[in-house]
Formats: structure tokens, sequence, C-alpha cells
């Protein structure tokens, strides 16, 4: 599923983040991208195994992995290009709604389910549904095949201190409503994404995430 060359790229690309590296390899970057348009392609061939939300969704294989270069706004770290990226099989868009995602990244693989970085209309939205029912999420995070896969449960890479305005800390759902983003997750080899016959690992990690992008949609 991912070529070699890929990993190769982004391995090099963490140690050389720069715009004149970059055009000088502008070969490999293209070549990168035509592998993540594939992946997400593929993802969404396969989708009605595991969403049918997402199967009768339109696919935009362009539209669904994150960019190599990084807005001043949302830059993570001092580098101007991503070394990490993220493929999506969203029924909606990945900024404001819950959907499945691949994590790619050389020796940090993974894929789960999550709003990673929600729009301030998608945040908004979902702390709401959180506000809403915490009871419906309760079930989802219990749900066993859910637990079986991601015993971490949820994830945020940014998390507030106190609740946010409009929201009270005795709220059932507070730990959640701080949160800046949420995902779950399970780690898959950089050798296993090698073999296309992942995509049957990945269906079995979607599928397992199921309940809580439904729960969100």
């Amino acid at each position: 599923m991912i070529e070699p060359e890929t990993f190769t790229f982004l391995t090099d690309l963490a140690l050389n983040n720069r715009k004149a590296w970059v055009d000088e390899h502008r070969e490999e970057r293209d070549d990168a991208m035509r592998n993540f348009a594939g992946i997400a392609q593929s993802l969404h061939d396969y989708s009605d195994r595991f969403d049918t939300l997402v199967a009768d969704t339109k696919s935009k294989p362009k539209q669904s992995y994150t960019k190599f270069f990084q807005d001043a706004r949302q830059r993570s770290g001092p580098g101007l290009y991503r070394t990490e990226i993220d493929i999506f099989a969203n029924a909606g868009h990945p900024e404001e709604d819950f959907g499945y995602y691949l994590h790619i990244a050389p020796g940090k693989c993974y894929a789960g389910a999550g709003l990673l970085q929600p729009s301030k209309e998608g945040l908004a939205r979902t702390r709401a549904r959180l506000n809403e029912d915490p009871e419906g999420l309760k079930d989802a995070l219990e749900d066993e095949d859910f637990r079986a896969m991601f015993p971490t449960v949820l994830l945020t890479d940014k998390e507030l201190n106190v609740v946010p305005e409009g929201y009270d800390n005795s709220d059932p759902a507070a730990p959640f409503l701080k949160m800046v983003g949420w995902r779950c997750q399970t780690a898959i080899a950089d050798e296993d994404l090698l073999d296309d016959d992942v995509i049957y690992t990945l269906i079995d990690i979607f599928r397992a995430a199921a309940p809580l992008v439904r729960h969100f949609n």
C-alpha cells in the first residue's frame, strides 16, 4: 500500500526540512503525493466494509490527505513541511466531521478514527454533541470491539486547563470537552503497510472505530 520510496522521502524530508531541498526533490514529492491519493482511493473503494456513509460519499482522493506545506497558523515544529501525513476516509470534511484515518510517519504509523484538527465550527459542533449525549459517547467507548482495538480510548494533542466557556466542570463529558481534537488509534508496523493486504487490517481497525464515528455523525 505504501511505496518504499514514500517512506524514504518522508525520512529524508525530516532531515532536510527546507524549501531548497524540497525544490530539488520535487519528483520524489510528487510521487509521494500520488501514493497518498492512491491510498485515499483504496480506503474509499473498501469503505462499504466499514461505513456505508463513507461509501456513499463522492471520492475526492486528492483532497483526502494533509498537505506537505504547513500553514503558519497550523505549523507543528520548526519546519515548513509536514513529515507526517494523515489520509482520511470521511463522509464529510476531515476538519468538520469525525472520520477514519491512516497516519503515516516512518516508525510511527497508526490508524483509527477522530476529528484531528477541527475547524472552529467543527469544534463547537462536537462539544455540543458531547454535552448533549455523554451516555452515547460512553456506550461507544465501552463497545467491546472498540476497547479491544483502542485500549487508550480517546487521545488529543491539545487539552485546555478548564472546560470551555458555556460548559460546567461538573458536566459528565468535562474531560472530553477540554480536548481540542479527538482520536483513537492503534499502531501498524511500517513493513505491514508495504503490503497491499494491509487493507484488510485497516478494515478491521475502522470497523472497531465505527461506533465512535457513528456517535458524532
